[in-house]
């Protein structure tokens, strides 16, 4: 369609000639083809999603501009090399999330926050103000934030963020050497016939549907140690190690033991979406994290203030 999307939002050590505008900065695409019909033509074409009259208004306010900052309008250009820089809008009201993060660490580095279940962690399909960047970026004004890992929107807990631009590399480069010690928990059904702790390798890939993950035969590419921490009947609360990242990789584990995670939608069976539905949180959460700080060298530990809830409603 001419444009290739090279990143979602604003790299932060590039020239941006937009600002970032209640917490969410701009967007960019790099135009791949010259094409007539003008600008207009082009982005109603590019993102059907988004209204003829929608890019009209846009374009009309001068909140789309080029690389150097000038707004285009409805017949400028459409030349291959360009890039175009504009807000991400929706079009439908965003339903509010009635979930408060809380801010377990902050210093001229980094900033670490305690995620709550059902609220994403970056801008993402039909959330866009109620996620945890726009929300701190909104909260402490920090124009840079950006998240060097992440957490399903599904999943609760510990998740850091970097917003100094300058040491980011230092701190992104601690998770790509898998140096950070990351513990889960997560209350599930109960796993037969293994002695605890045991370590459950497979190897994994995204499946047909895009949003999942699937194990396949071949040689493991996942590791996760699992612990027994208590058991209720036919629900157990388990210590979770992953000693390698991959998508989901926490919630297909334990269905592949037997155990799904309680209330998981996509696992073992991807089920219809409940919508706004806050009513059955998946109880998995990112207890804690901790590392030896790659600038000061001092051991470092953050841990999660939410809990877990047994189906009797008593906290885990």
């Amino acid at each position: 369609m001419g444009g290739s999307r090279k990143g979602h939002q604003a790299e932060a050590n590039a020239y941006v000639p937009l600002p970032t505008r209640e917490g969410v900065a701009p967007s960019y695409l790099w135009l791949t083809e010259t094409r007539a019909g003008g600008m207009l033509r082009f982005l109603v074409e590019r993102f059907p999603d988004v209204s003829e009259a929608a890019w009209a208004q846009r374009l009309a306010r001068g909140e789309i501009v080029d690389a150097k900052g000038v707004p285009l309008n409805a017949d400028s250009h459409v030349r291959q090399g360009m890039r175009i820089w504009y807000y991400r809008e929706l079009e439908a009201p965003e339903t509010p999330i009635p979930f408060k993060e809380s801010v377990l660490h902050l210093d001229e580095h980094l900033l670490v926050a305690d995620k709550p279940h059902f609220l994403p962690t970056i801008p993402t399909g039909r959330f866009l103000h109620e996620t945890l960047l726009v929300r701190l970026k909104k909260q402490f004004d920090l124009p840079h934030l950006t998240p060097i890992h992440r957490l399903d929107r599904e999943t609760a807990g510990v998740l850091i963020f970097s917003h100094n631009p300058a040491s980011r590399g230092a701190y992104q480069s601690m998770f790509q050497k898998r140096v950070v010690k990351k513990v889960y928990e997560a209350l599930a059904g109960p796993i037969e016939g293994r002695e605890f702790p045991f370590t459950y390798r497979s190897r994994m890939q995204d499946a047909e549907q895009f949003f999942v993950s699937e194990e396949v035969p071949g040689e493991p590419n996942s590791e996760t140690v699992v612990e027994l921490i208590a058991r209720r009947g036919d629900v157990a609360h388990y210590r979770l190690h992953p000693h390698t990242g991959r998508k989901h990789q926490l919630r297909l584990h334990l269905a592949s033991l037997g155990a799904p995670i309680l209330n998981d939608a996509f696992y073992p069976v991807a089920l219809p979406c409940k919508g706004d539905d806050f009513s059955a949180p998946l109880q998995l959460l990112a207890r804690s994290i901790s590392f030896i700080d790659p600038l000061s060298g001092d051991a470092r530990r953050f841990d999660s203030g939410f809990r877990l809830d047994w189906p009797d409603g008593s906290g885990a």
